[in-house]
């Protein structure tokens, strides 16, 4: 632990986290737990799927599971990707055993040797079962903080038992809303305890720039009208619905541009489809592809912006949807998951029910003719930072340590 940092040492579980590979992969929980370790000593271990034919399977599928080093250094802080045993298909329902297995050596060392007091986990399955399996072989207390994968996995009578176990066996479980919370007592999960710990929003790297001056970087006209959003290149964050009904809002909207921010995920890539669509309906001049941005410059496209819109089909805690607020957009959103959590009030987007095309098109057309108060917006991202989130996870990981030594 480092000599800056005092109290119960953290190692984060999550098979979702940036490497070098993987740039872009789970930068939310990066966001989060790095915060939490200018107070607490922090270590990562973030497990690799791998199987022993995959190298042949690349060759058909490049990008298919990219293999980063054994271990990093991020910003000073370790962190590990062991290698763990996951054939495709419907063998993962075994991964959060084969995490477990694999990572116990690893575990067992960093527990022992490093003051490690808590595994804290991201996402109840397959990261919380793997947690709450460690702990117990270990006998520390571990944590997991419900994601918003838990929403699809829990239809699945098999991931919805894991899931149960997941939740009642960790001695903490966060949510990073209070719908996920429902998720879970939906399938007979104890969700009597669960600590609610929305996201905050970093108000250095989202901030508003001149809006002429991004609008240049851009490539825009001064006297456009755009519409901004960002997220993987998949089905489920509805790209495509946006897209069909740009005709329409176009009619009455004649300068309107859409910028797309992002790329897709090598299991679920909808970029080739997006940019056919895009020609089919002949909005080659309106639509304009940025690719991943990175976090310190996602503020540019979104100064650019006068509208957020996000048409997902599903969600936890949508962190961009702040991170658009806190550079002075309004947003329009599907109502799904945390998200009315995050739009709470009417100054600040508008909702609509996921899939209604005819909704979300009279939606946008709203929200880009209304005048909003940005400044109500902006102090609405003020007041959601980082500071509160972390302190309450901090106090915490304090009372499990505590009470775990008052049991030892």
């Amino acid at each position: 632990p480092s000599p800056e940092r005092s109290g119960p040492g953290i190692v984060v579980l999550s098979t979702l986290f940036p490497s070098s590979v993987s740039p872009f992969s789970g930068l939310f929980i990066r966001e989060r737990m790095f915060r939490v370790a200018k107070t607490l000593p922090l270590e990562v271990v973030s497990p690799v799927p791998w199987f022993p034919l995959q190298s042949l399977l690349r060759r058909l599928r490049p990008g298919f599971r990219p293999m980063p080093p054994r271990t990093e250094q991020q910003d000073g802080i370790t962190v590990h990707f062991p290698r763990f045993l996951s054939l495709p298909g419907l063998l993962r329902r075994l991964d959060g055993l084969s995490i477990a297995v694999c990572c116990f050596p690893l575990m067992r060392r960093l527990t022992a040797g490093n003051g490690v007091q808590i595994i804290d986990s991201h996402f109840a399955y397959p990261d919380g079962y793997a947690a709450m399996t460690l702990g117990r072989w270990l006998k520390v207390p571990a944590t997991t903080t419900l994601r918003g994968s838990e929403v699809r996995l829990s239809r699945d009578p098999v991931f919805a038992r894991r899931i149960r176990a997941a939740v009642d066996g960790c001695d903490q479980v966060f949510s990073v809303c209070d719908a996920l919370r429902h998720t879970v007592l939906a399938i007979g999960a104890d969700g009597t305890d669960i600590q609610v710990v929305p996201n905050g929003v970093d108000i250095e790297k989202f901030r508003p720039i001149d809006q002429a001056t991004a609008r240049q970087k851009l490539g825009l006209e001064p006297d456009d009208l755009v519409l901004v959003s960002v997220g993987g290149l998949v089905e489920g964050k509805g790209f495509h619905r946006v897209i069909e009904v740009l005709p329409a809002l176009r009619e009455r909207f004649p300068a309107l541009k859409f910028l797309i921010v992002g790329k897709g995920w090598p299991w679920d890539d909808w970029e080739a489809r997006l940019r056919s669509q895009v020609m089919e309906l002949g909005l080659a001049d309106c639509v304009k592809f940025l690719g991943p941005v990175a976090p310190e410059q996602l503020h540019v496209p979104l100064s650019a912006a006068d509208l957020f819109v996000l048409a997902t089909r599903s969600e936890g805690w949508a962190n961009v949807l702040l991170e658009a607020m806190a550079c002075g957009l309004p947003v329009v959103t599907t109502r799904v998951g945390g998200n009315p959590e995050v739009v709470q009030r009417e100054d600040l987007g508008v909702l609509v029910e996921f899939g209604d095309a005819a909704e979300l098109e009279s939606a946008l057309a709203e929200a880009l003719a209304r005048r909003w108060d940005r400044a109500a917006i902006l102090q609405y991202a003020l007041d959601n930072q980082w500071d509160t989130r972390v302190a309450e996870l901090v106090g915490t990981f304090h009372r499990l340590a505590n009470h775990a030594r008052a049991r030892s």
